[in-house]
């Protein structure tokens, strides 16, 4: 551990690059969202960092997380916006904010044993890994392919992203002092000075584009959406969000498995969720996709062992900040995907790693068929894709891998 989750950076500007270096690992995904559904992805930035900081508030500085534009949510805010319009799709997200605090105050009154009961270490374990497997081809596609759909696959592309990748690790094994504890960001810096240079000898690969910046505006304000209410568009983010709770409760045991310590009793997980909550419904108000806790900026705390929350608030800050500007928010958008790939290859892996870490510290017995049929029914729905869909409403992937698991296991401990 180099500073633990109260303690503040020694200096300011090894605390300002260790807060940016959290920007850089949720800056693509959470961009990435809105312009998947058509938001504004600066808007989103500036909901993400608002949110985060409102987490920080409510959980009392004892959580080190990150928070950010949920993909969860894509479907629902795809179907809702399509068919009823944007107001009633912010206004469903909203009412998600709510659901989660009313389930947090059920959590606070009848307290978290029964969490154990539903949530047992091979659960949550077996969820912490599937979460990281289930991103592992993303991350290998933005490595090889200039889509980061796994179309036009190129030994360049993947030249850039193996010395993205060799940077980080090498920066996170063998360095020392300051430079150990960024290498995710001098993995990316690494990477975009590569990247020019293989641009120099084959100019089919000149990846980074500085028009945008040069046409991007200076100011960016975020685009207020006024919320409408409709039961169907409520109900369908509710159902949805059945799903994120269950990743919610996987990234806090992540953290406090990382941090070693107890996150899910104290501050407890009702604060996180109602933090988590409140994040979402603000975002709403000014016209961002939902938030969650991110896996990325998981993997950050593991490799860097920087658990300060100061470190969280100010990389907060700074994603507000750098919502308002317009061509900075452009600069970091010239990152090419292959380097952003191979940087991703490291951290969604460590997010496995995690969850592997989390069922060896729990003893959890693999001689015993019950583990095994629950943990199969976990990972093979999550990676296979096995989707449940009836109408707009739509589970697929690891939040339904999630729900089988949960049901297996109560069903094998019945008797119990």
């Amino acid at each position: 551990m180099v500073y633990d989750i109260h303690e503040k950076p020694k200096s300011i500007a090894s605390w300002f690059v260790l807060s940016f270096q959290h920007v850089f690992a949720m800056f693509g995904a959470t961009i990435l969202v809105p312009i998947i559904v058509g938001l504004n992805p600066l808007t989103a930035l500036f909901t993400a960092g608002i949110g985060t900081l409102l987490f920080i508030a409510i959980t009392g500085a004892k959580v080190p997380m990150f928070l950010g534009s949920s993909f969860a949510f894509i479907p629902a805010l795809i179907a809702i916006s399509s068919s009823l319009g944007w107001s009633y799709a912010m206004g469903g997200a909203i009412c998600v904010g709510l659901f989660y605090i009313i389930i947090a105050s059920i959590i606070k009154k009848f307290g978290t044993k029964w969490f154990d009961t539903v949530f047992p270490p091979v659960v949550i374990g077996s969820v912490i890994i599937s979460i990281g497997l289930y991103l592992a081809p993303v991350a290998v596609n933005m490595a090889m392919t200039l889509d980061g759909a796994g179309n036009g696959y190129s030994l360049v592309l993947l030249s850039i992203a193996a010395v993205s990748l060799a940077a980080t690790i090498f920066l996170s094994v063998f360095s020392k002092g300051f430079f150990k504890i960024i290498p995710i960001l001098g993995g990316i810096i690494v990477g975009y000075v590569f990247t020019l240079i293989m641009g120099q000898f084959f100019p089919a690969y000149n990846l980074i584009n500085f028009s945008i910046v040069a046409s991007a505006p200076w100011l960016n304000f975020p685009q207020i959406i006024v919320p409408q209410f409709s039961w169907a568009a409520i109900v369908v983010f509710l159902i949805v969000s059945i799903a994120t709770m269950i990743e919610h409760f996987g990234d806090v045991y992540a953290v406090s498995s990382i941090t070693n310590r107890e996150l899910f009793k104290d501050p407890g997980v009702h604060r996180t969720l109602i933090g988590d909550g409140l994040a979402t419904s603000f975002a709403a108000l000014f016209g961002g996709p939902p938030n969650t806790s991110y896996g990325e900026n998981v993997g950050v705390l593991s490799i860097t062992k920087v658990y300060s929350v100061w470190v969280i608030g100010l990389g907060a800050i700074i994603a507000i900040v750098i919502s308002f500007f317009g061509k900075f928010g452009a600069v970091i958008q010239t990152i090419p995907t292959p380097v952003l790939g191979g940087v991703c290859m490291l951290l969604f892996s460590l997010i496995a790693a995690s969850g592997l870490r989390m069922l060896v510290k729990n003893g959890v017995d693999y001689s015993d068929n019950k583990n095994l049929c629950v943990t199969a029914c976990i990972l093979a729905p999550s990676l296979g894709g096995l989707a449940l869909n009836a109408g707009q409403f739509s589970l697929s992937g690891v939040a339904l891998g999630a729900v089988l698991g949960i049901v297996a296991n109560l069903i094998v401990n019945l008797k119990k």
